[in-house]
């Protein structure tokens, strides 16, 4: 629904003089928008104007209030147009007006003469100059927008996938936007979906098909769970024991016992599609047992398995204690895969908006620092620690920074070893979809796209990444090459049915 605009602080025709007890239908109504949005009185919204915008006592007394200008309006940093679509335009516009009217001395009609005479759009052009305007918007609206729930409970498995919501705690990213976080370490994915089914978690760390299943009810009872956050993309490797170093072909796999974290799982996809690229059938040529990631190690130096598609740091973890190697990185199966992700519950997202909303910005942060580079060394040695992964730093470097032993004799630097992408592509949870149909985890007419627009909320992860400034996609499908094989999420039904290999 759009409604009339507040008048444009940059319009010589627009007048501004209705005050905060105007009884007029346009006032009233952007009122309520504003007040309902941001859940605060008017006395509120003043004491915040005057503190985030001016921080002084010559702060506006009142809200700026509206009529509707005569005509078009000429100029200004907000939309021109007499319409405003939200109520965030609503108070982008009582911010501007604050402060245009706070420049004139609350004189009305000496801010008229001055537009007419100079000019809207050269006054606005020389305030963004000298007046931080977009920065006091966001502040006021980071004040206002208060979190509904401000201590949280949020569970992760330990392995680097989860490092932007592990190093929010102690790099004091969620601190910066009014949360009291708990992340809680969790042994492994069945457990993280229990909890977070039952509430016990408010969000959590988890692998990108489990929203998309928890959701259809596979695996679990049925709740509508939404992922509006990718964590890491790539990340992930096969690891064989040191004794099959003489075995590289797939081919001499045949009777081999593999692990992975969880039926629902990028490492248990990519492991499929892996094998039986190279002619195996995985449900009869090999065994693929579920291994929780913190044990993949230990059960590799029993015997008990050959080797595992595991996130990391577990694949290092078995190259630094000399029972492992790496046979390849999942990145050399397919470039940029999506693995694991931030999750929470429709209910969480519909019922905490603004809690969500600053949960989505402490992680997207995270995610922004965690791409560089530079960054990297001093991230490892945050989540190190015992409460965290619990693994020697070293161990963690080698991943995060991509400068590696491959327990094969070499040291190779990959840079995008593992890398940190927070916008959920909906072609990725199409994706997703064809593998579980492809092997039986979903039975029936599938409809793609609507499933993983439902439950990839690349609108929110959008809105967040542009609200901190940062660039998200135009775009929310693309086109991927797994191992040369093209897949087109507009013909998600045909691809599943062009593989030899499948269940359906």
């Amino acid at each position: 629904m759009s409604f009339k605009s507040l008048g444009n602080p940059f319009d010589g025709e627009s007048d501004l003089t209705h005050g905060p007890s105007c009884s007029c239908p346009i006032c009233v109504f952007a009122r309520d928008q504003v007040q309902n949005e941001y859940e605060c009185s008017e006395t509120e919204l003043t004491a915040k104007l005057e503190k985030a915008v001016f921080e002084g006592p010559d702060a506006p007394q009142h809200h700026a209030a509206t009529s509707l200008p005569t005509e078009p309006a000429r100029a200004g940093p907000v939309q021109d147009s007499n319409t405003l679509e939200s109520a965030e335009d609503v108070m982008d516009r009582v911010i501007e007006s604050a402060v245009v009217r706070a420049m004139f001395g609350q004189n009305d009609n000496s801010r008229r003469e001055f537009m007419k005479l100079v000019g809207g759009g050269t006054v606005a052009a020389a305030l963004s100059t000298l007046f931080p305007m977009e920065a006091a918007k966001a502040a006021v609206k980071e004040t206002l927008g208060k979190p509904e729930k401000s201590k949280l409970k949020i569970g992760f498995v330990p392995i680097t996938c989860a490092t932007p919501i592990i190093m929010s705690h102690p790099m004091g990213f969620y601190s910066k936007y009014g949360l009291d976080v708990d992340v809680i370490k969790t042994a492994c994915w069945a457990v993280a979906r229990d909890k977070s089914l039952s509430g016990e978690y408010d969000a959590s760390h988890m692998l990108t098909p489990m929203p998309l299943a928890m959701s259809m009810g596979a695996g679990s009872s049925a709740m509508p769970f939404r992922m509006p956050l990718v964590e890491n993309i790539n990340g992930q490797a096969i690891v064989l024991h040191v004794k099959h170093k003489d075995k590289r072909d797939p081919k001499q796999w045949k009777g081999f016992k593999f692990g992975v974290p969880f039926d629902y799982s990028m490492h248990n996809f990519l492991l499929r599609y892996y094998v039986a690229e190279h002619g195996l059938d995985p449900d009869k040529d090999i065994q693929i047992r579920v291994v929780p990631p913190p044990e993949m190690v230990a059960n590799l130096r029993a015997g008990n398995l050959d080797g595992y598609l595991s996130p990391d740091p577990f694949n290092q973890r078995a190259v630094w204690e000399k029972v492992g190697f790496l046979h390849t990185l999942t990145k050399d199966i397919w470039e940029g895969h999506p693995c694991c992700a931030f999750a929470c519950s429709e209910k969480f997202t519909t019922e905490l908006p603004n809690t969500y909303g600053a949960l989505m910005k402490a992680i997207v942060d995270a995610t922004a620092y965690s791409q560089k580079a530079e960054n990297r060394a001093e991230i490892s040695k945050a989540i190190a620690p015992k409460n965290y992964l619990n693994q020697p730093e070293p161990v963690i470097r080698q991943v995060l920074t991509g400068k590696y032993a491959d327990g094969l004799g070499n040291v190779k630097n990959d840079p995008k070893r593992i890398d940190f992408d927070p916008f959920p592509w909906h072609s990725m949870g199409v994706w997703i979809l064809t593998q579980m149909k492809r092997w039986g985890y979903i039975n029936g007419d599938i409809d793609y796209k609507k499933i993983a627009e439902e439950v990839y909320l690349a609108s929110d992860a959008t809105r967040i990444m542009n609200d901190l400034g940062y660039e998200a996609p135009d775009h929310t499908y693309e086109k991927y090459t797994i191992m040369g094989k093209e897949f087109d999420p507009d013909q998600a039904e045909s691809y599943v049915q062009s593989f030899a290999i499948k269940r359906v």
